[in-house]
Order: C-alpha cells, then structure tokens, then sequence
C-alpha cells in the first residue's frame, strides 16, 4: 500500500463508482461523487494528505460533504489497486471522544468474574475470556481506534467523523491528542495504541456549524467550505448518475428549474445562511416523482401549480405557506 506522501486524490470520474453500483462487502448501492468538486476541493484534501492534518468540512446539509470520505477512500481503491478500508463514526449529543477509540464493557467483565465457576458447560470459554491478556473480548476498537491499529500492519484506512458539532463542547478538545499526536492509552490494560505514522489514517470531520468549534481544535485541523452548485449542470449531472435512462432531459429541465426556483424564493427570504431545500432532498424529490408510471405523468404533476410531493422539499407548515404563495401570486400576476 502506498505510504502517505504518494497518495493524490483527483476527484474525477473514472475513479468513481458506475451508477446503481454495490459494494462488495456491505451490498449499498454506490453512486459517483457529484457534489461541488473544485479545485479547491481537491486541492484541500492532497493538502490533508501531505500535512497528515485532519480535513474539516463545513457546508449546508446534505450538500456532500459526508459522502466526500467514502469517495476518496473508493478513488484509492481503484487508483491504486489496494482496498482503503473506511471507518465511519456518527456522532450523537451524548457522546464521548473516547468511545471513536474504543469502549470497554465493564460489565460483562464483571459478570463472566462472577458466574466464571457457576456453569461447568461455559467455565473454559470465561476463563479463556478473563485470562487473555489483551482483554480483546471486552474491547470494541472506535473508527480511529481501528485506524491507528490498521496502520501498523501497513494499512491505511479513511474515517469519517460525522457531525461534530453535535456533541458537546468539550467534545473536540477531549481528541487533540488523538488527532495530533497519533496515539491514545487503553486505560484499563495499559496498552498504548500508536499509529505508525508512515500510514496514518486520512480523517475527515463534518460540522454543520450549529455551533462554534474550539480555537485549539481548530488550530489542528484544515478547512474547506462546499459550497451549493452554482450551476445547474453539476445538479443535472446528479439526477442522470441517480435515475439514468428513467428521466428525458427535458423533464430533468423542467424539474431542476421548479426546485431552483423554490430555492431562490427561500434564500431571497432568509438569507444566505437560513435553511434552503439542499441536494439531498433534490434526489429524494425526483425518487418521489419517479414513482409515476410514465413521463407523460411526471410531466403532468410538474406543470400543474402546486409543488408535487412538497413533502420531501418543504419541511415546515411556513415553507409550504410561503412558497405555495408565491405561486399563486404568479398565477394573479398572469
């Protein structure tokens, strides 16, 4: 496997996934990364990728940016002919920056302590258990607990650590070390869990900006902003990766103007940073309308003044209060 500083990701298709394609271990069906690819995008990650620095992600929801790791780790893939395992890590408010290295159960430790001498049938598996030194049947390995040791057996791995700013906020502080530094200590053995530094994992970390991160994480990290498509050509290019041969590009016209129109009146609205209907609800939108049985259908329910399946773009009674009522203020205009 090719060692940190010789590894450069292009963004280009060829080094993408063929549309409907699965993975062949999870079975997910694949598509390839359409999301606002710019020079500086790619620019960002080789940057992570020589300076061994985190690369954190900020942009509207669902404009891309968690699905940006699992597609540099399937350009690897297939650029180098070696697998780049990906390990994702999702965070939730209640989390703990320990539980992205590992967790310990405790308590089925206690138990198999206690019942070790209570069933003859299950003594030698317990006391297998109690007396292996590294504790691995208690221990769980985290996304980066699992990178780290990934790379001393020369494998590097992709993680993703998603949403951010959802935890705490001593959250990012509680993984200066871990991110910096490469290493961490498994408390209840003593082990120390080093990343060899030849192989080190290729991180990326997702904020939605709900709220601010520390300076000193900051500090340790590089930034990219992914900005919405400012042309619709990108967002044609998605809808064709997605629904393919099923939708004539004059109804993917037709489509792609209503929800840009609807996102426009939103912006106009709230402005820059207010909640604008994103891509992910593009492509849930067009799922919804290719429910019809034929084009002639989806033609029909695109044209008639109401928002066809509003549900999947307009999240609130307000949104669809106010964008239904700019349509009707068009028809009067007429």
């Amino acid at each position: 496997m090719e060692n940190i500083t010789a590894l450069e990701f292009t963004g280009e298709l060829k080094y993408q996934p063929q549309p409907g394609e699965r993975d062949s271990q999870t079975g997910e069906v694949l598509y390839p990364y359409l999301a606002n690819i710019s020079e500086g995008l790619v620019e960002a990650v080789n940057l992570a990728i020589r300076l061994n620095r985190p690369l954190l992600l900020e942009g509207e929801p669902g404009c891309g940016k968690t699905q940006l790791a699992k597609a540099v780790a399937y350009e690897f893939s297939k650029r180098y002919g070696v697998k780049y395992p990906y390990a994702s890590w999702y965070i939730k408010s209640t989390e703990q920056a320990r539980d992205g290295l590992y967790t310990y159960d405790a308590v089925r430790r206690l138990y198999d302590a206690q019942f070790a001498t209570s069933d003859p049938l299950e003594q030698d598996k317990i006391r297998k258990r109690l007396n292996d030194p590294t504790h691995k049947f208690y221990i769980a390995w985290g996304a980066i607990g699992q990178a780290f040791r990934a790379s001393k057996d020369k494998h590097r791995m992709v993680v993703l650590i998603d949403e951010i700013d959802k935890a705490d906020t001593d959250f990012p502080n509680d993984l200066l070390l871990e991110l910096e530094e490469k290493w961490f200590l498994v408390k209840e053995t003593g082990e120390e869990v080093r990343a060899n530094p030849d192989f080190s994992p290729l991180i990326f970390i997702t904020s939605n900006a709900q709220r601010k991160l520390p300076d000193a994480f900051l500090r340790r990290c590089l930034y990219h902003y992914i900005e919405f498509p400012k042309e619709s050509t990108l967002l044609k290019q998605i809808v064709k990766a997605r629904f393919g041969k099923n939708w004539r590009e004059n109804l993917t016209d037709l489509a792609l103007h209503r929800f840009l129109a609807i996102r426009e009146e939103m912006e106009d609205e709230r402005g820059e940073f207010g909640k604008k209907v994103s891509i992910s609800e593009l492509i849930d939108w067009f799922n919804a309308l290719n429910l019809q049985q034929s084009p002639s259908q989806i033609e029909k329910l695109l044209k008639q003044p109401n928002i066809p399946y509003s549900g999947t773009l307009l999240k609130t009674k307000e949104d669809l209060e106010f964008i239904q009522a700019g349509y009707e203020g068009d028809d009067e205009d007429e």
